[in-house]
């Protein structure tokens, strides 16, 4: 392996760490979903400005339905806190059922009105100038350098001019080029798995959600669509939410959620092991273990991007071969004869 090659590898590597370390993460994940994004449009229009004018219509589609979902999502919480957890503490009231505390009265209020506190917190949070506008220009600078990448790719813009064509500088852009075109493959093909993982969830978590009438069915069909781009764990996040708002309207409908989301769920681990076997092929286990790490890096950026990393590290792997090991000659290798007169 080359010196230019080894650096590049180490260039791609201090990328990852740093975006942990700088908490980078997002915007790192933005613009990997913008470029990706662009590449689909562009394989379905062949025409860059076509695609380019097109995924500007879908960011501001995307801002806009943001924005409202928040809305609703602050609105909601403190109507969802007042309607399900007193209805909760009174069923488990009137069954006897202890609790690990004294006063069931004093508790029950207090949770109501914490709860209700925590919402008017977050609302508040959302206001903020200051971190609002660092994360809306981080994420600006994202989906611009996605942009500029996809109209105008690769690092030695100039190459036809440089005076010694086959300079240090050129083989390095190249190598660094092949190393993030390679971990760009392995994202999108996590993502791709992965999205169509989180759209067949999402139809059927749609189908109760719409037949069961709970409240707030735009807010959580997003929820569950978001949710499901994080392998394994999404899918239970966006389960529990489910649960906890049918309890708001009955106990009936909160257990018939429970038992109808399990069942999907079961049905769908078949067609999730085709997609994952097929597309990712890393074993459950490695992605448990990958995405507790990437989360304790990156927080949920490091949740989405841990199974890219551990596929780009495999099909990396896949492509350096390991020569045999050299057969000892006959005459070295024990046979009953040579074992014999060893002994004797």
């Amino acid at each position: 392996m080359s010196t230019s090659t080894q650096l590049s590898y180490g260039l791609l590597a201090l990328t990852l760490i740093l975006s942990g370390l700088l908490h980078l993460g997002g915007p790192l994940l933005v613009a990997f979903f913008s470029f990706f994004a662009l590449r689909k449009l562009f394989a379905l229009t062949k025409r860059k400005w076509l695609a380019l004018v097109l995924f500007v219509l879908m960011v501001a589609g995307l801002a806009s339905a943001a924005a409202y979902l928040i809305r609703v999502a602050v609105r909601a919480l403190p109507e969802m806190a007042e309607k399900s957890i007193p209805s909760a503490s009174a069923w488990a009231e009137a069954r006897n059922i202890e609790l690990p505390f004294t006063d069931f009265d004093t508790l029950r209020d207090f949770i109501v009105e914490t709860a209700k506190e925590q919402a008017q917190y977050l609302q508040n949070v959302a206001h903020v100038a200051g971190s609002t506008t660092k994360l809306l220009l981080f994420t600006l600078i994202a989906i611009v350098a996605a942009a500029s990448l996809f109209l105008k790719g690769g690092l030695d813009l100039y190459r036809d001019t440089h005076p010694i064509k086959n300079n240090l500088y050129s083989i390095f852009s190249d190598e660094v080029t092949t190393r993030f075109r390679d971990f760009y493959r392995s994202f999108a093909t996590v993502m791709g798995a992965q999205i169509l993982i989180s759209l067949i969830n999402t139809v059927l978590t749609a189908i109760f959600v719409l037949a069961a009438g709970l409240p707030n069915r735009a807010l959580m069909i997003a929820v569950t669509f978001l949710c499901g781009l994080v392998p394994i764990v999404g899918n239970l996040v966006s389960n529990t939410i489910i649960v906890c708002v049918a309890l708001t309207v009955s106990l009936k409908l909160g257990i018939a959620g429970l038992v109808f989301l399990i069942v999907i769920h079961k049905l769908e681990y078949f067609l999730n092991s085709k997609i994952i076997g097929q597309w990712i092929r890393n074993p459950v286990w490695l992605t448990l273990i990958g995405l507790v790490i990437g989360e304790r890096l990156m927080g949920i950026p490091g949740l989405v991007l841990a199974p890219v990393v551990l596929n780009y590290i495999r099909v990396e792997m896949l492509k350096v071969e390991v020569p045999p090991r050299a057969k000892a000659p006959m005459s070295q290798l024990e046979t009953p004869e040579n074992v014999e007169q060893s002994s004797s």
